[in-house]
């Protein structure tokens, strides 16, 4: 390491101007990250113009070409030098930055990709010829006359040419590809009303998505626009969301817990139609999840948050993917209790992939000639070992794994959602006998997710009991003990009681009883953890809901139980009438439902 003596006086350095182009390509690097910022900055223009069909073509994963074709209104003659220029724009007029109704605003986008690629943009207005300019590294050609429909061309060819660096730092053609397409189904869910597609032109064009534009009322073309983009799984399984709270509405579409996927890959966010990337918005879904589903399973939601410009800033970073809320808990309490809401009005409905993926799970006979049993001749030379299972009819009952349910003096139940139990198998799986199929409960599953509910509602009814310290425990938190100090109304309700203990630190005088023996200071620690991280804490209350699963569990009816008639029926009685019955506490289904129809094309009867 170079040392400098101290004893020395070193000359100032001097303060210089950057040049435009310079400026340009610093402001590329926060704007244009890859091919897909690109393209999202040049979709959002399109769709602030006015703009009803979109097309978009790359090749090479955007690396060698980004085209992007709209109808939208056009850029003037005059404004197409001025279109180029950093900072200028037609969406706002710079007096109120707090009242933006656009996508774009800070008018970066097209200088900065002018200046780290070939850009030529060729607009016409109505009315008017059509013109074109182009841009190279920053320098800019003078506007001539061009042939063109109304509506604005804008092609971007061998993007980061001007900073070659940027090139080692891009990944395959494939994976680039691969997030063109995930922005375009983000924009494409934005704005249903909108006809948009994507095409790959690296060597013979083909269409890698497309969408038409939908119509009706806005619930009924955001379904339709959801089932092209997410597919039917998706839109089968999710429950309209539409919750308001102090300014704030929500509406969308949340998917069923016993649809949850392996990443978190199906959730998206949209603020005043603005597809964003909020840390504390996901952590609001994953909290209002968080009593359905295990550690390592996530949530599948579309969710479009609206509300006054002014409640929300949307100029927090130059890619504008994130935003921040005059009031964030308001925010994070409407995605929790809206979406609690909806799960609760679900019922005892489970995810249809359910049966789907248990219809899968069957194995049909290999295609080819069918041969039925009595087509079969037999073998003189051959003899047919003993068979395990059920020989004869009657003795299918006799076996200790199946018993029969006994039989009902009214046929009304079956008409119920989950039927009528016909009987037990293997001692911990009840079939029951629907309308129109077959339910097949996991009673184990089942009854501890009524058993978790009921030990809910009580702890909700009875509050936390809380047990006092004989010695108080103290905590260093430093300046973030005003912070959890704030928070002590609202964590004496879970049973935690801290009071202010000098300056940076709390005592810990009570803590939850169910808990037993907890290390209070490791508890609090990671209630802070979570404040920093989200904004909010569901630390203490995740444990308490663990307990108390754990207790549900304990207290469920057991797997190799043999049950009544009467019990059976009258469990899943219990299971219609209790929310989020569908699923046990891990996000698992506690049943599955066959359709009689689903059920004779197994056996070749449709």
């Amino acid at each position: 390491m170079h040392a400098v003596d101290p004893n020395i006086s070193q000359p100032p350095a001097q303060i210089r101007q950057l040049d435009d182009a310079a400026i340009n390509r610093i402001a590329a690097g926060e704007v244009v990250e890859r091919p897909a910022s690109a393209v999202k900055e040049l979709v959002e223009n399109a769709i602030d113009s006015g703009a009803k069909h979109i097309d978009i073509t790359v090749a090479e994963g955007g690396k060698r070409i980004i085209r992007v074709e709209d109808d939208g209104c056009g850029i003037s003659r005059a404004d197409l030098p001025l279109a180029l220029s950093r900072h200028a724009t037609s969406k706002i007029d710079g007096t109120d930055l707090s009242n933006i109704h656009t996508f774009g605003f800070r008018g970066e986008a097209l200088p900065s990709l002018g200046a780290v690629g070939r850009l030529r943009i060729t607009s016409r207005i109505a009315g008017d010829d059509a013109f074109e300019i182009e841009v190279s590294g920053g320098a800019m050609s003078p506007v001539r006359p061009a042939a063109g429909r109304p509506g604005t061309i804008v092609e971007l060819r061998d993007l980061f040419y001007a900073t070659p660096a940027r090139l080692k730092f891009m990944r395959t053609d494939r994976a680039e590809l691969q997030a063109i397409n995930d922005v375009v189904k983000r924009l494409a869910m934005a704005e249903p009303y909108l006809r948009i597609s994507l095409s790959d032109a690296t060597e013979s064009p083909r269409v890698l998505f497309s969408v038409d534009a939908e119509t009706g009322p806005p619930v009924e073309a955001l379904s339709r626009r959801l089932r092209a983009v997410l597919g039917r799984d998706f839109s089968d399984n999710a429950l309209a969301i539409d919750a308001e709270r102090e300014g704030l509405h929500m509406t969308g579409f949340a998917a069923l817990p016993t649809y949850s996927r392996g990443s978190a890959v199906q959730q998206f966010m949209f603020v005043n139609g603005r597809p964003v990337r909020d840390k504390m918005l996901i952590g609001a879904l994953r909290g209002a999840y968080m009593d359905f589903l295990s550690r390592d399973r996530h949530p599948a939601a579309v969710l479009f948050i609206d509300c006054d410009p002014q409640l929300v800033d949307v100029n927090v970073h130059p890619a504008k993917s994130e935003v921040r809320f005059r009031d964030p808990g308001v925010a994070r309490g409407l995605i929790v209790s809206g979406l609690r809401h909806a799960l609760a009005e679900a019922g005892h409905r489970a995810s249809s992939t359910v049966a789907g993926e248990t219809l899968g799970a069957f194995q049909t006979p290999a295609q080819g000639t069918r041969i039925y049993q009595m087509d079969r001749r037999p073998n003189p030379g051959f003899s047919a070992p003993p068979q395990s299972g059920f020989h004869e009819a009657d003795q299918a009952f006799e076996t200790p794994s199946a018993r029969p349910a006994e039989p009902l003096q009214t046929t009304e139940v079956q008409h119920r959602p989950l039927g009528a139990a016909r009987a037990q198998v293997h001692e911990n799986y009840v079939i029951a006998q629907t309308e129109d199929g077959i339910v097949i409960v996991d009673q184990h599953a089942a009854h501890e997710r009524l058993v978790y509910e009921k030990l809910k509602r009580q702890m909700a009814e009875n509050g936390v009991a809380s047990q006092a310290l004989l010695v108080p425990e103290i905590v260093e938190l430093g300046v973030d003990a005003a912070r959890l100090l704030d928070l002590s109304d609202d964590l004496a309700l879970l049973g935690l009681g801290i009071e202010a203990f000098g300056p940076g630190a709390i005592a810990v005088r009570e803590t939850p009883a169910i808990l037993g023996n907890v290390n209070a200071e490791a508890l609090i620690k990671d209630i802070l953890d979570e404040l920093q991280d989200v904004g909010d804490s569901t630390a203490l209350k995740a444990r308490l809901d663990a307990i108390l699963s754990r207790v549900a569990c304990h207290g469920s009816i057991r797997s190799g139980r043999q049950m009544r008639s009467e019990e059976m029926n009258a469990l899943l009685r219990e299971m219609e009438a209790t929310p989020h019955s569908g699923q046990c506490n891990h996000g698992r289904p506690t049943y599955v439902e066959l359709k009689l129809a689903d059920i004779e094309r197994l056996f070749g009867r449709r």
